[in-house]
């Protein structure tokens, strides 16, 4: 039994799955998606409850962020890291974060104020580890509109920024950074056939996630240039080369970031070579 995470991430962990291979679909009401493996089953849940459905044995893995298997101090054996969400390829953070014209500039300005959050024990933890006395509340969502009429403070997840900055927040400091994290039931992985399958489910999402930022490609090059191409593009290093039926000429082959393509691709032109092609690349495993 797999655990998807419900919510924001929903549409994202979808389309990694796609891009590994499972299609996964669902209805709009339906908690229970079809899965185009007879082995997997699956159910969506929100992600904060994922770690605990995991450790009591009713999934055998999910896909839940660390900071929930933190927060429900949960005992589950982490997998692999899957740095994925809703916006970005970065990992995420819990910051402290205040209005912008609040006179706090750090944590000890926070002694006896309120603070809303949906990750209350890593809150907590922060502040004592502080030395803070403050009161901890938690926040069913829509934490950014509760300051600075209904708390002093929030602490709240962001990617970007750009959502406190919508509502005129300003980060105090870090809690936590957080990721995707494909976790396993302990009894589950101790299962050779399901360990198997676990393993086979992280190396495909990893090789999606490998290739999101990479491209293929190949073009082909008079002999007499390799070296000179070789040296010169230091992404193009330790190529596929194959010989062409003209002796002269050769083909290369190789995978780059999908960044530097717009500079690589004119120096191989002015370098000599022809037929220059890029695609698209669905997985990639080391």
């Amino acid at each position: 039994m797999l655990g998807l995470p419900k919510g924001s991430l929903e549409s994202a962990t979808l389309a990694l799955f796609a891009k590994a291979g499972w299609k996964i679909t669902q209805n709009s009401r339906s908690y229970k998606p079809a899965i185009d493996d007879p082995e997997l089953d699956g159910r969506f849940v929100r992600a904060q409850e994922i770690s605990r459905y995991v450790e009591h044995g009713f999934f055998d893995c999910g896909l839940t962020g660390s900071d929930w298997t933190l927060e429900n101090q949960s005992d589950v054996l982490p997998v692999c890291d899957l740095i994925y969400s809703k916006a970005s390829s970065a990992k995420s953070r819990w910051v402290l974060a205040v209005p912008d014209d609040s006179p706090i500039r750090s944590v000890k300005d926070l002694a006896g104020k309120r603070i809303a959050t949906e990750l209350v024990r890593v809150t907590n933890e922060y502040f004592k580890k502080n030395a803070v006395a403050a009161e901890i509340e938690f926040s069913w969502g829509a934490t950014e509109v509760k300051v600075p009429d209904m708390v002093d403070a929030i602490v709240d997840i962001t990617e970007t920024g750009s959502s406190l900055k919508a509502n005129k927040l300003r980060i105090v400091d870090t809690i936590l950074e957080t990721t995707t994290q494909l976790i396993a039931n302990k009894t589950s992985w101790a299962n050779p056939a399901k360990r198997a399958k676990i393993e086979t489910i992280a190396l495909m999402l990893q090789g999606a996630l490998n290739a999101a930022s990479k491209v293929g490609l190949k073009f082909n090059l008079p002999k007499a240039k390799l070296q000179e191409v070789v040296t010169t593009l230091p992404s193009l290093r330790n190529p596929t080369v194959s010989p062409l039926s003209d002796p002269a000429w050769i083909a290369l082959e190789t995978i780059i970031d999908e960044a530097v393509v717009r500079t690589i691709i004119p120096t191989l032109k002015s370098h000599g070579a022809e037929g220059i092609i890029e695609y698209p690349l669905n997985k990639v495993v080391y």
